[in-house]
C-alpha cells in the first residue's frame, strides 16, 4: 500500500498544481484558495499513507495473538494428580530410583539413574556435554517427567506433590541467567517482590554482588538492559546467586553455573557459591572438575548411565574416565 498511496499522492498534487495553476493564470481560482487546496491536499496524502500502514500493523497484531492464545490455550505436558500435596520441606533428601528418559523414543537420554543424595550434603554431576548432565536437574523441579522409574524427596514421589510447593523448595542457577530490563533491586527479588531493601542488601552482600552493585550509577536501582546485558557474566552470575539466598529454598541445583567465566569472575562466583550451598541440599552439575573436588559425592555420567561414582580421592584413584577428564583439564 505504501509505494501505491506515494504515487497516487504525487500525480494527484502534481495535476492539481498544473490544473489549478492555470485556473489561477485565468482569473477563474483565488491565489490564497489554490495554496489552501494545495496544502489539505499534502496533509490528506499524509493521512492516507498512515491510513495504509495501518493495515500491516492489525496483520502483525493478529499474528502475534496467534502466538500468544498458542501459549495460554496449550495443555501443559507436565500436570498435577487430583490428589497431589504440598510439600512441607526436606527431612531426608533426594533419591533416584532406576529413573529413564527420553525426548523420543529412539533417543534415550537417561537409562537406569540411581542415586541417594541426603539432606545437606551435595552431589555432583559431571561427564562429557551430552552425556544428560542437566536433565537430571530438569526431572528434580518436574520440567519433564521420567519415563520410568521415580524420583524422591523424603520418601515420596515428586508426582504426589503440587507443582507450586515443589518448585518453591528448588533454587536454581544456570549458566544462562535471566534477567530482565528491571533494577538490580527488582532482578534479586523477582521471586518474592515485597522483600525488604534491607534483606536483598544482605542477599547481595552474600552473593559477593553489593561491592559492583554500589559502584553503579544508581546502586540497587540502576535499570539492567534486556537480559542483562548491561552487567558482565560474573556480574550476572552473582545476581542469580543473590536471588537464589533471597529464596532461601532447602534445596538448590546448579547447573553449570562457572563455566562461561574467566578465571577472575569465577573465583568469586565460586565463592559465592560456597556461602549459597551451606546448609542446603545441593545438586552440582558441572564440567570443570575443579569445581566439585569437594562435593560429598561425585556421579560421572556417560552415555546417559552412571559409569563411575565416589568422592574425588576414590575416582582419582580409579583412573577411569573421571581421572582421565580431570588429568586434562588441569594439564591445560
Amino acid at each position: 500500500t505504501g509505494p501505491v498511496v506515494e504515487i497516487a499522492g504525487a500525480l494527484g498534487v502534481a495535476f492539481l498544481v498544473w490544473w489549478g495553476g492555470m485556473q489561477v493564470i485565468e482569473g477563474a481560482w483565488q491565489a490564497t484558495g489554490f495554496m489552501a487546496i494545495i496544502f489539505i491536499l499534502v496533509r490528506l496524502v499524509g493521512s492516507l499513507r498512515r491510513l495504509g500502514e495501518t493495515s500491516t500493523k492489525i496483520q502483525t497484531g493478529l499474528a502475534a495473538a496467534d502466538r500468544v492464545g498458542t501459549i495460554l490455550y496449550q495443555q501443559t505436558e507436565v500436570a498435577e494428580t487430583p490428589d497431589a500435596v504440598p510439600m512441607r520441606g526436606v527431612e531426608q533428601g533426594i533419591s533416584f530410583r532406576g529413573v529413564c528418559f527420553s525426548y523420543d523414543a529412539e533417543h534415550p537420554v537417561l537409562e537406569d539413574i540411581s542415586f541417594d543424595l541426603p539432606k545437606g550434603k551435595t552431589l555432583a554431576i559431571v561427564g562429557p556435554t551430552g552425556s544428560g548432565k542437566s536433565t537430571i536437574g530438569d526431572l528434580l523441579p518436574r520440567f519433564f517427567d521420567a519415563d520410568a522409574g521415580q524420583i524422591l524427596i523424603d520418601g515420596h514421589d515428586v508426582r504426589e506433590y503440587t507443582l507450586e510447593s515443589l518448585r518453591t523448595h528448588i533454587a536454581m542457577v544456570t549458566q544462562d541467567t535471566i534477567l530482565f530490563r528491571d533494577t538490580i533491586s527488582a532482578n534479586i527479588a523477582y521471586a518474592l517482590p515485597d522483600t525488604p531493601r534491607e534483606k536483598i542488601v544482605a542477599a547481595a552482600r552474600a552473593a559477593h554482588a553489593h561491592d559492583f552493585i554500589e559502584r553503579l550509577p544508581n546502586g540497587y536501582d540502576t535499570l539492567v538492559g534486556e537480559r542483562g546485558l548491561t552487567l558482565s557474566g560474573g556480574e550476572r552470575q552473582r545476581i542469580a546467586i543473590a536471588r537464589a539466598l533471597l529464596r532461601d529454598a532447602p534445596i538448590l541445583v546448579l547447573d553449570e553455573a562457572t563455566s562461561a567465566l574467566d578465571s577472575q569472575s569465577e573465583v568469586i562466583v565460586q565463592e559465592a557459591l560456597e556461602e549459597l550451598r551451606r546448609g542446603r541440599t545441593t545438586i552440582t552439575i558441572a564440567h570443570r572438575l575443579s569445581t566439585v573436588k569437594d562435593a560429598d559425592m561425585t556421579l560421572v555420567i556417560a552415555d546417559g548411565r552412571i559409569a563411575e561414582s565416589g568422592v574425588h580421592a576414590e575416582l582419582l584413584a580409579s583412573g577411569g574416565l573421571y581421572a582421565e577428564a580431570y588429568s586434562t583439564q588441569t594439564r591445560h
